[in-house]
């Protein structure tokens, strides 16, 4: 696509980001689920100790989608970079964004030198099953996950 911009995401995007997480959500039936706010997401992205990063897709001065992604660690390979989002706004698919996203998330991943990128993906989401595939990612179906929610840690 023409004119489209991949940048980092500023404190200032947080508004845009949290709308698009919860498009996001809404399309993976769980936008109930969704209680973190844009003071959060400026805190945990900007504050003293950055939890995460972005990246922002720009076409034509419009947000048209975004890659979340974070550093984890494995015991068994060293540093790894989890990517927690990546998400194009319905109107913009199609067009090759997600792959750029893709694209520059991989890019970052060699820069840091992490020995493995990891994302989940619902098994019922095709698109972004072949999305992945046409990748040349590897998905493995042999491990669950595992979770405790806020209201579990405090019991």
């Amino acid at each position: 696509m023409k004119d489209l911009i991949i940048r980092k995401a500023k404190k200032s995007d947080m508004q845009q980001l949290l709308y698009m997480i919860t498009e996001l959500a809404k399309f993976e039936k769980a936008q109930e689920q969704v209680q973190n706010s844009v003071e959060q997401l400026q805190k945990d992205g900007f504050g003293g100790k950055s939890y995460f990063e972005a990246l922002i897709a720009e076409h034509q001065n419009q947000v048209c989608g975004y890659a979340l992604f974070y550093e984890g660690y494995s015991t068994w390979k060293g540093v790894t970079l989890y990517l927690e989002d990546l998400m194009v706004r319905e109107p913009y698919r199609n067009k090759g964004i997600g792959e750029k996203l893709f694209k520059e998330i991989v890019n970052i991943a060699k820069q840091k030198k992490v020995k493995r990128l990891d994302w989940q993906v619902l098994d019922w989401n095709k698109s972004a099953i072949d999305f992945y595939k046409k990748q040349q990612a590897s998905l493995d179906g042999s491990w669950l996950n595992g979770r405790l929610f806020e209201k579990d840690l405090k019991a």
